[in-house]
């Protein structure tokens, strides 16, 4: 068993089966020492855990544990792509959508609840860059919406 492996099991996280692509793309791709995941929805069990405007019907507590859902996904995703889970050596960045109001403008404290659990479960290796942004939509209605790029072990 690997760092990684051993992590989620000291905290006791069981990450959920990678999500299929939805469309005409792969969930995740390696390109030399890096893997890219495609955006992730929030999907738990196949179905969404936040759907709607952040600011609206969704608060920014509920939008986080969205967000964190995403970004469990995306260590799925690129878990599957890589080979394993324990060839995720760190991650490099988040990207992360929030469909909100006009006026909500905490869309770095949503998607903290990505970065959060990435820091918690990677530790030091889990520190990244990011991006985070508003927008009026997103597929299927879901709140939030989470791309990683994870550096690959050789």
């Amino acid at each position: 068993m690997g760092w990684l492996s051993q992590r989620l099991e000291e905290l006791g996280i069981v990450l959920p089966p990678a999500p299929q692509a939805v469309a005409a793309y792969v969930p995740a791709v390696i390109s030399g020492k890096w893997c890219l995941t495609s955006g992730q929805l929030p999907f738990l069990d196949g179905k969404l855990v936040a759907e709607g405007i952040v600011g609206d019907s969704i608060t920014v507590k509920e939008a986080q544990e969205a967000a964190k859902q995403a970004a469990l996904n995306a260590i799925s995703v690129a878990a599957v792509a890589a080979g394993g889970l324990d060839r995720l050596e760190r991650v490099i960045r988040v990207e992360g959508y929030v469909q909100s109001t006009e006026t909500f403008h905490d869309q770095p404290q949503v998607i903290n609840g990505a970065s959060w659990i990435l820091q918690e479960i990677f530790q030091d290796k889990g520190r990244h860059a990011r991006l985070a942004v508003g927008t009026n939509a997103l597929p299927l209605n879901a709140a939030v919406e989470v791309a990683c790029i994870f550096e690959v072990r050789e």
